[in-house]
């Protein structure tokens, strides 16, 4: 007779990551109809524009969603990439958790290998129908066309279709999903996502076409592409105890000091050996020896030796200038700055912060202030709340740079705030990534880069408090002088031209004793007011439906 224990034992088998996310489709960001449209479209446009960077090529994407009735709409997504060769096309859309970026140590938008296949399993499971995709890799080379579904319990792509196709096309990656979506125009609509893309990544020109059969074009601005980023090893600061003993029992290095010297980024002979002495370990000890004990000397032993900042060329920020001039293009306001901050570390990554604020204008006096999220220039729009950005705006003290808050939330004022985070590997708060998780690390870059902002901020607040103030102070000074004036030609018994001239002499005296009023206001070329509209119509209709996400 067998025990209730082999009875369980008998049940229990592995579970393939497919059949995992195909119940837990909401993790990866497919928990509604609206939502999960506004996924698909960005895995497939965030892997069009890593692969066109990747390969030093200008991207133009094409994005055209039909609706097909009943609650079914059709995504096509057409990029001129490098392409992809023929044997990698079925794993790349048809396998969960493959792909180049997740060992990569450089700045990337994807990370997982998991996006553009649950993108790609999610239309399978709600319509049935495979994925249909088309790659060319270059001129005469031949297009092939595939129609791909994902085998859950294997975690393996099932090819229904593999042939070669016309296209008149050099290079470049198209694929089409059917799936069972919902389409709003919003904050969080797929139109809103496309244009802050555009934001984000001025190189890029997108041709969209919505459900609605209207087109927008969001041409490129610049016709350079962002620096190409390189890959680094880990900085030793951050690098928490596991991580450690595992790379030492992982590495080929023979000796301690040549472990730290081949595994982590700025660390020179001098540096190594200052670490192991602090640490108290030998030099020439054997990485593969390493206890947990001396693990933890180290440690502390990294944390107190002066170590040059991690290297930026992983790393693509947008930059201030032209993060400011995307507010610019975004908001009529009076006011803009931006900063970038010096790269830092979390867990033995390096990242940068940058902030901008729009400040007056036509932003609401009486609202809290509008928060945009970024992340490798991918915009973030979902679980705002739950998102370190959030977190590092609430703990900063905005009270200081003229506006109102209350303890623990947003500021309100005429305030926009853009957060973007750069880095080799962004810790999203889940497979969705649709928020930063709370790294203290991070959250302390973030408040500095606000404060650093909010000085600014303030410095333009004061200065505008002045002038208000002296305005205030001459209209007085103007409402006497025709008192004045007249109070002059009654006593010297003046005509009235003479009385006149005497205003007109009152008044210049003013001006040249309290000095010229200059305009302080940021002149504003960059606003485009239909761009501006994009993603905000029917907003306040969505905004119940998004502030539930």
């Amino acid at each position: 007779m067998t025990t209730a224990a082999e009875q369980m034992a008998q049940k229990q088998r592995s579970i393939s990551v497919a059949e995992f996310f195909s119940k837990n489709r909401h993790l990866l960001g497919f928990d509604n109809p609206r939502k999960s449209l506004l996924t698909t479209v960005k895995e497939a446009v965030d892997n069009a524009l890593d692969a066109c960077e990747e390969a030093r090529i200008l991207p133009e994407i094409i994005v055209e969603i039909i609706d097909m009735g009943t609650d079914r709409y059709r995504v096509i997504i057409e990029d001129n990439g490098p392409g992809i060769v023929k044997e990698q096309i079925p794993n790349i859309f048809a396998r969960l958790l493959y792909g180049s970026k997740f060992h990569s140590m450089k700045m990337s938008r994807g990370q997982q290998g998991i996006g553009i296949s649950a993108a790609v399993m999610y239309g399978q499971l709600t319509t049935g129908r495979p994925a249909r995709i088309t790659s060319i890799t270059g001129k005469g080379k031949q297009a092939h066309y595939y129609e791909l579904k994902i085998d859950t319990t294997t975690n393996t792509p099932q090819i229904l279709k593999d042939d070669v196709v016309e296209w008149n096309k050099e290079h470049g990656t198209r694929i089409e999903i059917d799936l069972e979506a919902g389409y709003s125009k919003g904050a969080t609509s797929v139109d809103a996502y496309l244009k802050q893309t555009a934001i984000a990544n001025p190189h890029v020109t997108i041709i969209y076409t919505n459900p609605k059969a209207e087109q927008f074009i969001f041409p490129r601005v610049v016709e350079e592409l962002p620096a190409e980023a390189q890959e680094v090893k880990p900085h030793p600061y951050g690098v928490e105890l596991g991580l450690l003993m595992q790379m030492a029992h992982q590495t080929s290095s023979r000796t301690m000091s040549g472990f730290l010297q081949q595994e982590f980024s700025r660390v020179s002979s001098q540096v190594a050996k200052e670490i192991l002495q602090k640490a108290g370990v030998l030099e020439n000890a054997k990485p593969a020896d390493l206890t947990r004990e001396a693990a933890e000397k180290i440690i502390r032993a990294i944390k107190d030796t002066k170590i040059m900042a991690p290297p930026t060329d992983c790393i693509a920020p947008i930059g201030a200038e032209a993060l400011k001039k995307g507010l610019k293009k975004e908001i009529k306001a009076e006011f803009y700055c931006a900063t970038t901050r010096p790269p830092a570390v979390y867990r033995g990554s390096p990242f940068i912060i940058e902030v901008g604020l729009a400040y007056g204008g036509e932003l609401k006096g009486d609202s809290v202030a509008k928060v945009y999220r970024f992340a490798n220039r991918v915009p973030l729009q979902y679980q705002q709340g739950a998102c370190a950005s959030t977190a590092a705006i609430t703990q900063t003290n905005f009270k200081s740079y003229g506006l109102q808050q209350s303890k623990g939330s947003l500021p309100v004022g005429p305030l926009a705030i853009a957060i973007h985070i750069a880095s080799i590997w962004v810790p999203f708060t889940s497979e969705s990534k649709e928020a930063i998780a709370h790294y203290d690390e991070i959250i302390k870059e973030m408040k500095l880069a606000l404060q650093d902002a909010g000085r600014q901020l303030a410095k333009y607040v004061n200065k505008k408090k002045k002038l208000k103030g002296e305005l205030q102070k001459r209209s007085y000074i103007e409402k006497y002088i025709p008192s004045v004036a007249l109070a002059i030609k009654q006593i010297l018994d003046l005509t009235d031209a003479q009385k006149a001239e005497i205003e007109e002499r009152l008044k210049g005296i003013m001006e040249s004793s309290r000095g010229e009023i200059k305009n302080i206001a940021d002149t504003n070329e960059e606003y485009d007011e239909e761009f501006a509209k994009i993603g905000k119509e029917d907003e306040e209709s969505s905004d119940d439906e998004d502030d539930e996400q």
